[in-house]
């Protein structure tokens, strides 16, 4: 069976030197273990590891794995840092490198391109140059350096993609506030923000009739969707007992859940049942979040592997075929 893992993510030595020389709040500290690790002040944000730099690792990997087509990303914090020219320099930076991966390795490597979102033109050329070069999507985190993702300054971008019909991964980051909610300490601010930052930015999208207005738009929710499957009773009932006058959406919440796409990556096997159970299998990709400190391969298979078989061919693969066009 073919497998696609839709949620993994690359680095650059440049782009890594780079966020070092010109990222401002983003800095190296050293943990407890002795790895280095990207933090937004004294929030944690990314363990590098070093799979997020070496390509022959990854298809060695894949390989042992049993992963036929990785689509590769940037993760957080993406290229939201530095200024215009330094942001657009370090999206050319990461494109430019899992587009050369593409061509070395043609039939494992597909990729999601990074924007430099708080410069929409610049984006939109960053977006048309990406997809010359093969990008079969856009990935774009949950808050865009704390700009939510439906502020009207990025919708020239979101035109555009709407326009190609591209997939957009939307991936955590440190949400707004997480050092006043003391998340720094345990790694909450993956385990708990990273969730709520999701959480938050598709809610958003969903009641400010965002899929209504960019109906061709295939969002892929990260995670599992981090919390949206479990709160779709609430949903449902703050939409029962709203405002007519205030009410944006044209569908119900249930609706935009099943209408958007999500991975697998939930650690769990019944948090992954419960989120088919709500959204339907046809609408769950495999991913395994490769190479980061906290990836899932083995339990992506595990997991994948209690589902019925039909399902698990969709989640696997027959989904992300539809979605990617592959």
């Amino acid at each position: 069976m073919t497998v696609i893992d839709v949620h993994t993510h690359m680095f650059t030595t440049q782009w890594l030197e780079l966020l070092k020389k010109e990222g401002g709040q983003y800095n190296i500290q050293t943990r407890p273990d002795g790895q280095q690790e990207i933090f937004r002040g004294n929030t944690p944000v990314v363990l590098p590891q070093k799979g997020h730099f070496d390509w022959a690792l990854r298809i060695k990997h894949m390989d042992e794995a049993g992963v036929d087509v990785s689509v590769v990303s940037l993760t957080c914090p993406n290229v939201y840092w530095g200024g215009e020219e330094v942001s657009c320099r370090a999206a050319a930076e990461a494109n430019d490198n899992v587009a050369q991966a593409q061509g070395k390795y043609p039939d494992r490597i597909r990729w999601f391109a990074s924007l430099p979102w708080e410069y929409p033109q610049r984006a939109i050329e960053e977006l048309n140059r990406s997809c010359v070069q093969g990008a079969v999507g856009v990935m774009v985190l949950a808050n865009v350096a704390g700009k939510s993702l439906t502020d009207p300054m990025f919708a020239p971008i979101w035109a555009e993609i709407d326009k190609r019909s591209l997939p957009v991964l939307v991936h955590p980051t440190d949400p707004p506030g997480v050092d006043l909610m003391d998340m720094a300490k345990f790694d909450l601010s993956w385990s708990v923000g990273f969730m709520f930052d999701t959480t938050l930015a598709i809610t958003r999208m969903i009641f400010e009739g965002f899929f209504d207005q960019y109906p061709n738009m295939k969002v892929i929710a990260s995670h599992g969707g981090g919390t949206l499957p479990y709160l779709v009773g609430r949903f449902e009932k703050g939409d029962e007992v709203e405002l007519p006058s205030r009410r944006q959406m044209k569908r119900k919440p249930a609706d935009y859940l099943r209408h958007i796409y999500y991975d697998s990556i939930t650690y769990d096997v019944r948090s992954l049942k419960y989120l088919i159970e709500i959204v339907g299998p046809e609408h769950v990709m495999f991913g395994t979040d490769w190479p980061h400190w906290v990836h899932d391969t083995k339990g992506a298979f595990t997991n994948t592997a209690r589902l019925p078989e039909a399902q698990m061919q969709a989640v696997r693969s027959g989904n992300a075929v539809r979605v990617f066009g592959f």
